[in-house]
């Protein structure tokens, strides 16, 4: 038989200082324009409160529009497994629209991940459930659409941009500093 391999979940798939005062989450699709340009705030608002933030983001494929993003969310979870993910993260929406099994593993192998059951690991959907425990995590939390951002758990209704975020930051900092 068969031992079952423990799976690190994306909830600990973090990046940014593990004592930031601020937490930030996103639920997302690979597939989804709007998740790409978010991602793309998401880095610089990481890279100008350096320290102040870490990042964590969330599976929720929206599949009846997204046929590929749940393969892609599997991919990056199982280069996760290789300590990848947020390279492999990047390189998926950075080939938003090549989203194959082919072209999945050779984004795997492009940031240094050669496991050579990549494809049938993806094929078998090993890590499909633990997208799908993102997915339901996400519901559980009101998440209806992507991207949906939480801000120290607190969901962020405003527009994904450098500067809302960074006045939902501020005022965290602010807060924790009086």
């Amino acid at each position: 038989m068969k031992s079952k391999e423990d799976i690190i979940p994306p909830k600990d798939f973090w990046i940014g200082a593990a004592d930031a005062p601020v937490s930030m989450v996103m639920w997302g699709d690979y597939e989804s324009q709007a998740c790409a340009d978010a991602h793309e705030v998401i880095k610089q608002v990481l890279e100008k409160h350096e320290g102040k933030v870490r990042f964590n983001f969330r599976h929720f494929p929206l599949t009846q529009i997204h046929q590929k993003a749940h393969k892609a969310a599997e991919a990056a979870i199982l280069v996760a497994q290789h300590g990848k993910f947020w390279e492999m993260h990047d390189l998926i929406f950075h080939n938003m629209r090549n989203l194959g099994a082919i072209s999945l593993r050779e984004y795997a192998k492009e940031v240094g991940v050669k496991d050579k059951n990549f494809l049938p690991k993806l094929t078998d959907s090993v890590y499909g459930w633990t997208v799908r425990n993102d997915l339901m995590e996400g519901l559980a939390r009101g998440v209806r659409t992507v991207p949906a951002v939480f801000i120290n758990d607190q969901f962020f209704e405003n527009s994904i941009t450098v500067e809302q975020i960074s006045k939902v930051i501020n005022g965290y900092r602010r807060r924790k500093a009086a």
